[in-house]
């Protein structure tokens, strides 16, 4: 007797990376990243080109993306912020549209990938440290033990000091892989219940409507969690640099 077929769903396989040139050292992981990055471009440069004193739509958000993380970096860190400002402002755009793009159809989030969000965290790591250093020299080891604690709990506050600072290698990145990961299966887990009751008839048709209402609701949910999600790690990295520069 003919096994009946069966529905699997595959909620992973959309992440799944395929070469687009030659081999995996190229794929539509780095044809959205690309994309993001000239959409990116687009945007100052279209946005900026008019120069008009009543801006107009694209210079109207490109003036206020730039102020509203301009002021993020200064508010933060301090004056020295505006030494950053480049930084925060590419991380942020990189983040908010590998975010965006993935939810449009046949997209790749590649901010869904943790090799991705890890390689983010840790250039984020490595710029905070080296500007810690590069200011305050040795000082900067004072950091694992704040000024005035009893010297007597030093084999205790420094070991935390230090698992604190670096579990900013692991928060960072798993902070923002899991939630774009767990918006994406959703989709794929709610989309396959519509497309499984459909086929079973009138009355699944019907009951189809559920799931569909609920992926019209998360579209919505994950819009804003990818903004939020972006001004997130942008926001950490202000305060780790405010950390890097005026220590406690």
């Amino acid at each position: 007797m003919a096994a009946e077929p069966t529905h699997a769903i595959d909620a992973l396989g959309q992440f799944k990376l395929e070469p687009v040139i030659g081999s995996l050292h190229f794929s539509q992981s780095n044809v959205f990243m690309l994309v993001a990055a000239l959409l990116t471009l687009g945007l100052l440069v279209l946005g900026m080109r008019p120069r008009a004193v009543v801006p107009g739509r694209f210079q109207a958000l490109a003036e206020m993306a730039y102020q509203m993380l301009l002021d993020m970096c200064v508010g933060t860190i301090g004056p020295e912020g505006k030494r950053y400002f480049p930084f925060v402002f590419t991380l942020f755009f990189f983040i908010l549209l590998g975010n965006l793009l993935g939810l449009l159809p046949f997209a790749f989030t590649y901010t869904s990938h943790i090799a991705v969000t890890f390689g983010l965290a840790l250039i984020v790591f490595v710029i905070v440290t080296f500007e810690a250093l590069r200011l305050h020299g040795l000082h900067f080891f004072s950091y694992f033990f704040p000024a005035g604690a009893p010297v007597l709990l030093a084999p205790l506050i420094v070991p935390v000091e230090i698992i604190s600072y670096l579990s900013r290698l692991v928060s960072l990145p798993v902070r923002l892989f899991a939630n774009m990961v767990a918006g994406h299966v959703m989709f794929e887990v709610f989309a396959s219940f519509i497309v499984m009751m459909s086929a079973a008839g009138i009355l699944g048709s019907a009951a189809s409507i559920f799931p569909l209402g609920l992926n019209v609701v998360l579209v919505g949910f994950e819009l804003l969690v990818a903004v939020l999600q972006a001004y997130v790690f942008a926001i950490l990295t202000c305060i780790y640099l405010h950390d890097a520069v005026h220590l406690h």
